[in-house]
């Protein structure tokens, strides 16, 4: 029997699971590790922690099978995070992650002194606040001292492999997401790295996602370590979201709309991403900061407990879903969530419907920029749990959707250690309601006109 490891290194914990040659899953662990936000829009982890999480998950996953077996491991994981290390190879600062919004000023001047459609000719893409680049600029302006120390900049999963094989590499759908790389040529974009000032020799080197990067030696293992994935395009093969025409809607801590395409394609509306696909083309994508951790801060730092949706008819409350700041589609660290059109009898019934819809009608901001319709989708990630949620995001988008029963990146990570293609398991399939179709295109119309208002009201005089 030949088994296979695939590894998500999430925002809140890293996911593991073991395969065999048939993709059929054999055992899951997971592990947990903080979240550290020292100043108002900072977002940090130790990645020390996430070896640590990542080397008990191994010893844990691996108990009780022939360690001889394995013969892969693949890894996706959060993209954009800083990882810089010295030349001892030590960690620098704390990682700075992909939904962290410090770097608005360094944001502006990338997207308005270099210029975006400058940007777009040498990436593909416009700078955001979570991006790669911007950080390393926050990093270089303040605090030269560890820039000045720096001699390797990776990505989060790139520093696990990093541990495991001692290569340092990187893969191309990871990459897409620093704003110094190529993506229609799938190479570092030389001008880019010239523009934030840093040397190539810093950074990986780059493979496609399936090739195999080094061998690990670790945990009583002898097997190859291949490049692995951002943790939405490890999704995508977890979900066979692959070829043109597909569409995979991802709702984890973010939310994402995940749109493979056969060639590169420049979009017009900037504020969807066009990055490599895992499986050696490409795709677009769309993303919101907070999704089901939306539902997760209701629940358990509001209600402080467990809550289900009741069943009780639509209402004119509002949830606005950017308590990290927003992405796609307003490239806005400063905005701040809310609800909008509390009363005494709102009730926590309302407030739970409210985030739900509001997290759809954020969902729905993505699909709208998408350059072909979106007639289905599969949606994998922990907000699927909840299949009330599933109505509502089917009612407000007015199309069917797959629910996809697996571990997602991890799940695409295996695959991709594996070698190998599987038609992904549908837990259920939900189709929107035709009478709902009117009244939230009603409702999603007065969502839209909720932004505008708010635009500006954070940002610091």
């Amino acid at each position: 029997m030949s088994l296979y490891i695939g590894i998500d290194l999430g925002t809140s914990a890293v996911k593991l699971i073991l395969c065999d040659e048939n993709a059929a899953i054999l055992k899951t662990v997971s592990k947990e590790y903080p979240i550290f936000y020292p100043h108002p829009n900072w977002s940090e982890q130790n990645p020390q922690d996430w070896w640590n999480a990542v080397c008990e998950g191994i010893t844990e996953l691996t108990d009780g099978f022939d360690k001889s077996e394995i013969k892969s491991i693949g890894v996706g994981g959060q993209m954009h995070g800083l990882v810089m290390l010295d030349g001892n190879d030590s960690v620098l600062r704390p990682a700075i992650l992909w939904n962290d919004t410090r770097t608005g000023k360094q944001t502006d001047y990338l997207n308005n002194v270099i210029g975006k459609e400058r940007l777009q000719e040498l990436t593909g893409n416009i700078a955001f606040a979570g991006f790669t680049a911007p950080k390393i600029l926050w990093v270089k302006e303040n605090e030269p001292e560890a820039f000045s120390k720096c001699r390797k900049i990776c990505l989060p999963k790139d520093y696990i492999n990093y541990r495991l094989t001692g290569e340092f590499a990187t893969d191309v759908s990871d990459a897409s997401g620093t704003l110094y790389f190529d993506v229609e040529n799938r190479k570092w974009s030389d001008e880019m790295l010239g523009i934030i000032g840093i040397d190539k020799n810093y950074l990986p080197t780059i493979f496609e996602s399936y090739e195999v990067i080094g061998r690990t030696n670790l945990f009583g293992l002898d097997c190859d370590v291949v490049a692995g994935a951002g943790d939405n395009a490890a999704a995508a093969i977890g979900t066979n979201t692959v070829n043109e025409g597909q569409c995979n809607i991802s709702l984890g801590t973010s939310g994402t709309v995940f749109i493979p395409t056969d060639a590169y394609v420049k979009t017009e509306n900037p504020a969807l991403h066009s990055f490599c696909h895992a499986n050696g083309r490409y795709h677009l994508m769309g993303c919101i900061l907070s999704a089901a951790s939306c539902n997760k801060w209701l629940n358990e730092t509001v209600f402080e407990s467990g809550y289900n949706i009741g069943t009780g008819e639509n209402n004119d409350l509002y949830f606005l879903p950017y308590l990290s700041g927003e992405r796609c589609p307003h490239n806005d660290g400063d905005v701040k969530g809310a609800f909008i059109g509390l009363t005494h009898a709102t009730s926590r019934e309302d407030m739970q419907r409210a985030v739900f819809e509001g997290v759809s009608f954020a969902i729905k901001d993505c699909v709208e920029l998408c350059p072909n319709e979106i007639t289905k989708a599969t949606v994998c990630g922990g907000g699927t749990k909840n299949r009330p949620w599933m109505q509502i995001l089917a009612d407000i988008l007015g199309i069917e959707l797959s629910v996809i029963d697996n571990e997602g990146p991890a799940y695409g990570g295996a695959l991709l250690a594996a070698g190998i293609k599987t038609k992904p398991e549908i837990k259920y399939t939900v189709s929107p309601d035709k009478a709902l179709a009117g009244l939230y295109a009603g409702k999603y119309k007065k969502y839209r006109q909720l932004y505008p208002l708010l635009k500006g009201f954070y940002k610091e005089d």
